[in-house]
This record gives structure tokens, sequence and C-alpha cells, in this order.
């Protein structure tokens, strides 16, 4: 028996000895279990709150397989409670215990309370990192919630779009409604603002079949922009891994954000929209050797975070995380417990908060074993055999900030992937600066240089031409060069390869024509986006020419910088007509959201190509075409009759068939459309040409002329 916790025969101990499993705290009518993972630590206790911040502490003194765990009798849901650890200090050895912190169970549903830059949430001494601190982090630190799970989900059901008609829009959830004049003033912001139908309804309206959510997982801000008076708002930066993000809750933080959150995603399915969250496994807020304990640095320091290699054979490693995130420390996903975490937090919203897949930052930095990106590793070989979550979405940013962490292309199935190469390909195309034609092409039709060649299919690719980080499509044609001068950064963070032409003017101008021009690139862009094969991601007000100001990079500003502007006023609402109609598009024609890779032959004998490359002159492209890199117009021509892909019951289907032309010259052209029997008539059903609108007639033969930087899309009538 652990001395000091002598009990008289027949005596009822404070602390029952609970069970290892599961992790976390359970509740019960009975008592509540507390099980945390701590495998070389000394003692452990769980510490209750009251509501005057009067703290209990219990020690736990049952340990088995690592965890440390025990029952309390009497603990009321929504209780704060944390762990105190005391084991060796031996920063060297990757020991870092220090009872004197308060730590958040990494297993914690629910987070209450603030973190509050001070000395005290570090657990050495400042100015002395060899130092054990001895001071209390307990009044400045979060604290964990008990939580009881009796949410009643009804009917709800994942829609389980699939993903060739899956349209993802990437928001935040705050940013979302902050400004949003249809939202009640007291939901702005939250997880129950963002669920009410001026919202819901507008993205079913636009197309949206999925939003994929900045990080919800708690996060902090780290210390040194709290020190300039900023935060954290994009959300990178987690330390609970199951819990909500407790001040996108506008209901309160003793476990009512749990509730909050599934009715926010029961509002998204009831109109058919699947819910993705943006999940950041590769790094915690916990940052490098000399940052705050706030969780696994005092519970296993030495095993969730990869260290770097000592230099000779048998050396001790130096005191120094490894780092390919940028954010100071890097998640050994290689190691069972971390391993375990990430596999159970995954599960848990899928299976409890009901969310219907995740895209992974910095995906790279999980893979590795040892210091070797590897696709065979742990990690994507269990979520591969994992009968829960190999059928969800699951999307790669298949990157880390590592040279050789740059893995597009490379994602074993079921992993789909953020294609940067389509970004900056089209960026590039509607900017002049293309590297040639037949690059576009590839983009347009699915990326199949990335793709196809392992078996996967056009949708593997994700498109997008924007994303939360870097230039808004607006500011994408307003601005040549970045302006994050409030950040506090002198404007050095943040990309100089911004791929970015701001027409002549930088920033916002009255100049009617710069405007004009811009508005119709934005069109075209989006459009772009829209139509092309794979799977399109529309970042939030993009669509209706939300801008930064130049930022492109507004980590840190939970501002209106951020913020969409839901005014009518200075919103590109040509811009939404534009993105509507191509969505729209896509929605109602198979032809343009195709599950095989064109092969660019009939599908049936004597009928079209399934695809065909158009040049202006009417002819298909020939190979000296695809090497004119002074060639700035294609034309698309998309068979639909009939289609390569079977029905659901292996009929051949039909549908319309297609022509889109982009022409990113400075110049209008004349443009001759095909003699042949592949398009008899059509009219124009999308376009950016104000001389050629939508319901204008065309015949095969027909001779038009096609205006400077426009997109226009024939069909078959």
């Amino acid at each position: 028996m652990t001395p000091g916790l002598w009990r008289k025969r027949g005596e009822t101990a404070a602390v029952w000895p609970g069970r290892n499993y599961p992790l976390g705290s359970s509740w019960s009518e009975e008592a509540t279990n507390f099980a945390v993972w701590a495998p070389e630590a000394y003692a452990a206790s769980v510490c209750l709150f009251d509501e005057d911040g009067v703290e209990t502490r219990h020690r736990l003194t049952e340990r088995s397989l690592g965890i440390w765990h025990g029952a309390l009798p009497g603990v009321a849901v929504g209780t704060r409670y944390g762990y105190r650890v005391d084991g060796p200090w031996d920063p060297e050895a990757g020991l870092r215990f220090n009872s004197h912190k308060l730590l958040l169970d990494p297993y914690a549903h629910a987070v209450s309370g603030e973190l509050v830059p001070d000395p005290a949430v570090f657990g050495y001494v400042v100015g002395a990192p060899e130092e054990r601190s001895t001071v209390d982090s307990a009044p400045y630190v979060p604290r964990s919630v008990v939580v009881r799970d009796d949410f009643d989900w009804g009917d709800d059901a994942h829609p389980h779009t699939r993903w060739r008609d899956t349209v993802i829009y990437e928001a935040h959830v705050k940013g979302m409604t902050a400004l949003h004049d249809r939202v009640p003033e007291h939901l702005r912001g939250t997880y129950a603002g963002l669920g009410t139908p001026a919202v819901v309804d507008y993205l079913r309206d636009l197309g949206i079949t999925a939003v994929e959510l900045l990080p919800v997982q708690q996060f902090v801000s780290e210390p040194f922009l709290a020190s300039r008076g900023l935060t954290n708002y994009w959300g990178y930066n987690s330390i609970g891994f199951f819990a909500p993000h407790h001040q996108y809750a506008a209901s309160g933080d003793r476990g009512q954000q749990v509730t909050e959150f599934k009715e926010m995603v029961r509002s998204f399915h009831a109109a058919g929209i699947e819910v993705i969250l943006d999940v950041v496994y590769n790094h915690t807020a916990e940052a490098g050797t000399e940052g705050p304990t706030l969780s696994f640095r005092g519970l296993d320091d030495k095993g969730f975070y990869k260290r770097v290699a000592p230099r000779k054979p048998g050396q001790k490693p130096k005191d120094t995380y490894w780092d390919v995130t940028g954010c100071g420390n890097t998640v050994d996903a290689s190691n069972p417990f971390a391993l375990r975490l990430i596999l159970d937090s995954l599960r848990y919203w899928v299976t409890e908060m009901h969310v219907d897949g995740f895209r992974f930052d910095l995906l790279s930095a999980l893979t590795r074993t040892g210091y070797d990106v590897d696709m065979g590793c742990h990690l994507l070989t269990a979520i591969g055999q994992d009968p829960v979550l190999r059928h969800v979405k699951l999307i790669a940013e298949p990157w880390d900030t590592s040279m050789d962490g740059y893995r597009v292309g490379e994602f074993p199935p079921p992993w789909i992937e953020w294609n940067d190469q389509f970004r900056d390909e089209i960026r590039d195309f509607w900017r002049n600066h293309s590297s040639g034609i037949r690059t576009v092409a590839t983009r347009l039709a699915g990326s199949s240089d990335l793709y196809a060649d392992d078996g996967r299919s056009p949708y593997a690719s994700v498109n997008f031409v924007t994303a939360h980080d870097g230039f808004t499509v607006r500011d994408l044609v307003s601005y040549q060069e970045k302006h994050n001068e409030a950040n506090g950064e002198d404007n050095r963070d943040g990309t100089d390869n911004n791929r970015a032409w701001n027409h002549g003017a930088e920033g916002e101008t009255d100049d009617a024509g710069i405007v004009a021009l811009r508005r119709r690139q934005a069109a075209n862009l989006m459009a772009t986006l829209c139509l092309s094969n794979g799977v399109p991601m529309i970042t939030a007000g993009d669509e209706r020419g939300r801008t930064q100001r130049g930022s492109n990079n507004a980590y840190c500003q939970d501002n209106e910088t951020s913020w969409i502007d839901w005014r009518p006023d200075d919103a590109w609402l040509d811009v939404y007509d534009v993105t509507k109609t191509a969505l729209r598009l896509r929605r109602e024609h198979p032809a343009l959201r195709q599950r095989h890779w064109f092969e660019g032959r009939p599908t049936m004998r004597g009928g079209p190509k399934d695809l065909a490359w158009l040049h202006p002159s009417g002819r298909e492209m020939t190979g000296d075409d695809w090497h004119d890199d002074s060639l700035t117009t294609v034309g698309m021509f998309v068979s639909g009759d009939p289609l390569r892909s079977p029905g659901p019951r292996g009929e051949q289907q039909v549908d319309r068939s297609f022509m889109i032309w982009l022409n990113s010259s400075a110049k209008p052209l004349r443009l001759e459309l095909p003699e042949n029997d592949w398009v008899h008539s059509g009219e124009v059903v999308l376009s950016t040409d104000f001389k050629l609108p939508v319901g204008t007639p065309i015949k095969a033969g027909d001779r038009l002329s096609l205006g400077s930087r426009s997109v226009v899309v024939f069909r078959q009538t």
C-alpha cells in the first residue's frame, strides 16, 4: 500500500481502485472513473475544483499498464479537474515531471477556462531551463471537465456523399457568422450560429455538400501572441484532441459545448451537408522544449514527442525536439500511446460527434518511421484497417515543413489530397505566367500525372485556388505583395510566392476599369475551380469577394480582417452568381464530375471522344500546339453521350455534352467552333464575357468573338 494511505480494516477508501479503461473521466451515478497515461511517473493525483476554484487533490493508488487510475464517488457532471503527476526531472532524458503544474486530461471531452500567460505555466524556472519550477500553475491554465454524454441524435445519419459529388467549403466557425446580420446576435461566432438556417440554407443553395471547419479541437494561443494582444485565430495549436473548442460555444464551457457542437452537426446533416474537421495531430500547443507544460509534457514527454537523434551510438539524445511542423515539436505517431490517442480521438469524433471526415494538417509529419516519410507507417496502416475510420472522408495535407515531406500524389487509398499544383497552375494561367497549356489541361482533367498511376480516381485531387493560408480570391487579383504588418512581425511572415496580380493598382481602387477586370478574373478563377475534374474546395467568402486587405497570413487576426462581411454593398455578387451557376451545372450534369479518367477516345463505337482538346481555330490540339508557349486559350470538349461510368445498376448513362473555353489573353480572339457531329447546336450556360451572355445560341461551325480573360461554357441542346 502507498505510504500515507493506510486504512482501518473494513474502512472504505476515499479513492476507489477504478479501472484503466477507458482513458479520461467516465461519469456514472455511482462514481466517476479517472484514468491517465503516465508510465514513468512516481505518483499521480486527480485534482477537483469547486465553483470558487478551491482545489481538492485525490491520490490515485492504482497503476496498471502505465495507466494511473481511480474512481471517486459523488463527482457531479460539469466538475472541473486536472492532474498533478510527479516523477523524475531529467530534461536531457525527456523526463519533465512536475507536480506543481496542473495538467489537462488528454482524453477530456470538454475544457473550461483560458491559458493565462505567466511564468508559472512553464515547468522550468524561466531563465534557467535546467531547473524545475515550484510555482503552482493552476491559476493560469485551463481545466478539464467531467461530461455526461446523453445527447439524443434522433434520426440523424451521415449523408455519405460520394467523393465525385462532393463540393467542400472551408470555413472558420467564428469568422463565418461573427458579422452575420441574420444570425441572432448572441449566437454569432458560435457552433449554434453556424447551425442556423441563415448559414445552412445559404450553403445548400450555393451548392455546397461539405463544410470543412478550421480546427475546433481545444486549442490555446501562444504566449508570444498574447504578449502582442493577439490570439491564435485559426486554431492550429491544439491541446485537447477530444474537446470542442469552448470559445465557440454560446451555451457555456462546462460540457455544453459538446451538446452545442452536436446540434450544429445535426443541422448540417438535416440539409444533406457533411461536416469535415481540420485536425492537428502533428504537434501540440506545448511548443518547443522551452514551451509551457500543459498536458503531454508532464505525462510522457519522452514518449509523445520526437527528439533529435543522438550524434553517436549509445549517446543520450540532446534536449531538443525534432521539429518538422514549424511549431517547436512533432508528435511521435509511432509511439504506442500517441498512436492510440490519435485513433481514439478520430473514432470519438465519428461515432460520438457524428462528423463525416477529417483533413489532416501536415500529415507527412505523422508518417515518419524514425525520421523518414513512410507510406506504410503505423498510422496510415491502422486507419486503413479500422472498420470505422476507413469509410469516412480522409484528406491529407501531403507535406510538412521539411523538403522531404512534400509528398503530393503519394498517399495511398483511401486518402485524397490537397493539390497545391492545381492551385499554382490555375493562378499562373489566369495571370499569364503558365508553364504551358498542356499543364493547365492536365489540372483541368483531374491531374492524372499525380493520381492515375496508382489506381486512384480524379477525385483523389482536392482542387483549390485559395485556402485559409494565403490570399483570398479578391486579394489574389487586387494585391501584388503581402500586407501582414498587423501581425507585428514587420511583414516577414507569410509566403512571398503568392502568384498574384493586382491588375494595375495595389489594393482597393476607384478605377472602374481595374475593378471590373478584377471581378471578371475572380469569376474566372471560381468557374475554373468548380468545373475542373476532381473535388472543388472553396474558401469561405471567396464566392462573394471577401477581402483580408492584402494579408496572406491572418492566423492571429480575430477581427474584421478575417470575418466574412455579409453586407451586400461591398460584395462581389457577380462572382457569387458565376460560382453558383458553375456548381449547379456540376451538380446537374454527371459529365462534369466523372469518376473515371478521360481516355481521349470514344466510349462507344462511332461516338465522339470522351474528351477532346480544342484549338481556337476549331481543330483538335496537335503535338505542336501543346508545346506552343504563346497559346493562352484552350477549349475542353466533354462528351456526355454516353458516359464512361455506368449507373447504379450497370446501365449506360447519357448526359449533355459541353464545350468549356478558357481565354487568359489580354485580347479577344476569333473562335471557330468545330464542324463535326459532337455538338450540332447548343447555348451559352455560363459566361464571364458580357458579349456572350447566358442563353446565346450556337451551332457547329460558328465563328464567334471570345472576349479577353474570360470563361464561356456551351451546353449541347
